[in-house]
């Protein structure tokens, strides 16, 4: 069995561990694809999203309107007298700028969203395969073995079936679900 991993507990399993260590790759793969630019973007991005960026923002507003609207009280000449139209100017392009980071930064977590769908759909048609299978091999056994008596399941029956994929995203569609693509 092999040591855990530093900052996982040893409590868990080593699937677990090996679980972790898979999802923690697929992480450090995508984040070493970035560009240097697009890692700056995506730490602006966290800065921007956090509460200190509203507090200091707000701040600074309330600093530059205080000082140009006691300029005169204060002994200095007012640098944007109001109605304040170069800090209009400034929030209007920092809106623009902040919403245009957040955009680019949701538009590459979708594309990691959508890559995991992927992942998740295809672990779940595998899983329902191994299972399919495994209803089946027990079905199997239980019709050999004399000492178990045979007897008709029709829900073991039905699920020893494969799923069909097409049919169920049909039912799907039928009542009103679609794809992001499909709509």
């Amino acid at each position: 069995m092999s040591e855990p991993l530093p900052g996982k507990p040893d409590s868990l399993s080593q699937n677990v561990n090996a679980n972790i260590d898979s999802i923690a790759t697929f992480h450090q793969r995508q984040d070493d694809k970035l560009s240097p630019f697009a890692r700056g973007l995506e730490r602006l991005a966290a800065f921007i999203g956090h509460p200190v960026y509203l507090i200091i923002l707000g701040a600074g507003v309330t600093l530059w309107i205080l000082v140009n609207s006691f300029a005169a009280d204060l002994g200095i000449r007012a640098f944007d007298p109001p109605p304040f139209e170069c800090l209009q100017v400034l929030l209007t392009v920092a809106a623009l700028a902040t919403s245009t980071i957040v955009l680019i930064t949701q538009q590459r977590q979708a594309r990691l969203e959508s890559q995991r769908a992927h992942l998740d759909l295809q672990v779940n048609l595998l899983t329902e395969q191994k299972v399919t299978k495994i209803i089946d091999l027990i079905e199997e056994l239980r019709r050999d073995l004399p000492m178990v008596q045979d007897r008709d399941d029709p829900e073991s029956a039905v699920l020893q079936k494969r799923t069909n994929t097409t049919q169920v995203l049909s039912a799907l569609e039928d009542i009103g679900i679609r794809s992001k693509t499909g709509t």
